[in-house]
């Protein structure tokens, strides 16, 4: 396929939504490369990069492999991933500090518009598409509900936690992010991110490529051979998933690190005005506030938006591809 600049440019566009959901815990990257239309190419191009693209280099050099393995488009992907991690990360961590349930709120819209986007391109709802439907929910919730635990801050499990992490990245509707924060690497690794330190990044940098390269060939397989079902099973993956993006959540029980400070470890999804008139004492300690207000219109208007921006990548996407 014979792409322009531009065609490459908008790719990394995509790549930077990827990018920047994969920072807050809950939303998928997956998820944005599978509503911009760059997923099953995504997949394959990582799977290319295999034993038999080093023979290709071997016996065709770089212009041969580079072809190969689809560079200039993982180029493009990677580019705007990085953008997009290291761009938005202030701001997103300064929305998290300061306005979570507005960014939370976009977020719920988004993915809420996803289920329909993803659900729509299942061609046939027989029993397998609906076993898998109920499984991927099931499971996707579960795992969702599941609360963090206290692990080593070191480079070498950071690591480990990457080859989890990426694996649950290619997976729409599960966050990388949010396995780290199970895992108990998140604000470790973010604050990597933050203090630039390269011992850290790389060990996760090294991990996500062993887990991208290695789950990428299951994902593929899957797709080529049982798509109506996997897509079925993507669709409730992605459902199962948006309980941990409700916009308005209390701390319900909290813990302290080792350095400290005090961490949500268990929450529970509430209603606007609960959330607003109910704080505990734990979350109190937590959060350090008196008053939690639901900024309910603003909410509201930002589910509205990331609804509609589904809309308007899937547009995009549809342009691009005709």
């Amino acid at each position: 396929m014979k792409r322009s600049v531009s065609d490459y440019f908008l790719i990394a566009l995509k790549a930077v939504g990827m990018g920047s959901a994969e920072i807050v815990p809950g939303v998928s990257g997956g998820t944005i490369a599978f509503l911009t239309g760059i997923y099953e190419e995504l997949l394959d191009s990582i799977k290319s990069v295999d034993l038999k693209a080093l023979g290709v280099l071997r016996k065709g050099g770089l212009k041969a492999f580079w072809q190969h393995i689809n560079g200039n488009f993982l180029a493009a992907v990677f580019a705007g991933m990085m953008f997009g991690v290291f761009g938005f990360a202030y701001v997103l961590n300064y929305m998290l500090a300061n306005y979570p349930v507005l960014l939370w709120a976009f977020f719920f819209g988004l993915i809420a518009a996803t289920v329909l986007f993803v659900g729509r391109q299942v061609e046939k709802w027989n029993a397998g598409a609906i076993v898998g439907f109920l499984l991927g929910g099931g499971a996707a919730f579960a795992f969702t509900a599941l609360t963090q635990v206290e692990t080593p801050q070191t480079w070498w499990f950071a690591g480990i936690a990457g080859i989890f992490a990426i694996t649950a990245m290619i997976l729409p509707g599960i966050s990388g992010s949010f396995l780290l924060v199970i895992l108990g690497q998140y604000s470790f690794v973010l604050g990597a991110l933050d203090r630039k330190d390269f011992l850290v990044l790389g060990a996760v940098a090294l991990g996500c490529a062993i887990g991208l390269l290695t789950f990428s060939r299951a994902i593929s397989y899957l797709f080529k051979q049982y798509r109506n079902t996997t897509i079925a099973v993507l669709t409730g993956v992605i459902l199962g998933s948006i309980n941990k993006i409700w916009p308005w959540r209390n701390v319900v029980e909290v813990y302290k690190d080792r350095h400290g400070e005090f961490k949500p470890l268990l929450e529970e999804n509430v209603l606007p005005g609960v959330y607003e008139s109910t704080i505990t004492t734990s979350e109190s300690t937590f959060l350090g506030v008196t008053e939690k207000p639901s900024y309910l219109i603003g909410a509201i208007a930002a589910i509205v938006l990331g609804f509609a921006l589904v809309f308007v990548m899937e547009l995009v996407s549809r342009r691009s591809k005709g």
